[in-house]
């Protein structure tokens, strides 16, 4: 019950923090803003509290004893991953200018973070800050998807398929929302993560728990027999 109410406080506070942040950006436009830099700070952090410890330690209440260890390291290390894939190329195909492709995907002009300098300002603050807090909802996204496989897939299948979804869903899909794509245009406003996290790491999850199907060491019911 405790970590089940700490889960749902770090998700509201995550939700809370984005949904503040879009309100903050929209209306301070480009101009430097010290509080708003502080409060996407410690929202960065709030954030990634969701997925290390928190969603790490939820999962790995749900699943058997000898399972535990597993679940949060496929925590950690797709927290490893998805921050060294983001810091590479994701935030470029989510978040720049793609060109011909804007409706649909970002470009290559900022891999290896190559345009953001430490004076480069982004939605009112430092675009260092907004590459670190959007990491962390890239993070968190994939993360979500464990629960629909945990005790089911191979931890080295686990990284395969956390770093291709990233690339082939989660970026585009990003991109069409905060990134200025198709989805943007059409007015969609995602405040707290509704598309780009939960619906987009909901439907991975179904699809991953309806292609690999029941466990085939699940444990069965406890039930007295009758007589």
């Amino acid at each position: 019950m405790a970590e089940n109410r700490l889960e749902r406080a770090l998700f509201c506070a995550g939700g809370l923090s984005l949904g503040l942040f879009s309100t903050l950006a929209m209306a301070d436009g480009d101009s430097l803003s010290g509080a708003n830099t502080a409060w996407i700070l410690t929202s960065t952090a709030l954030v990634l509290f969701m997925t290390i410890p928190g969603l790490a330690m939820f999962y790995g209440g749900l699943v058997r004893s000898k399972n535990v260890l597993s679940v949060l390291m496929q925590c950690f290390a797709i927290t490893c991953l998805v921050s060294i894939l983001w810091l590479v190329f994701g935030y470029s195909l989510a978040f720049t200018d793609g060109g011909t492709w804007q409706k649909w995907l970002g470009g290559f002009g900022n891999v290896f973070l190559g345009q953001v300098a430490l004076e480069s300002v982004r939605s009112g603050i430092p675009e260092t800050v907004f590459v670190m807090f959007q990491m962390t909802f890239a993070i968190i996204t994939p993360a979500l998807i464990v629960g629909a496989f945990a005790e089911r897939m191979k931890f080295s299948a686990m990284l395969w398929f956390s770093g291709l979804w990233l690339v082939t869903v989660y970026l585009p899909v990003c991109h069409w929302v905060w990134g200025g794509g198709w989805l943007s245009d059409l007015g969609l406003m995602d405040f707290a993560g509704g598309t780009v996290v939960h619906v987009n790491a909901g439907v991975a999850a179904l699809v991953a728990a309806l292609v690999l199907g029941a466990g085939g060491d699940s444990p069965r019911p406890r039930c007295r027999p009758t007589t």
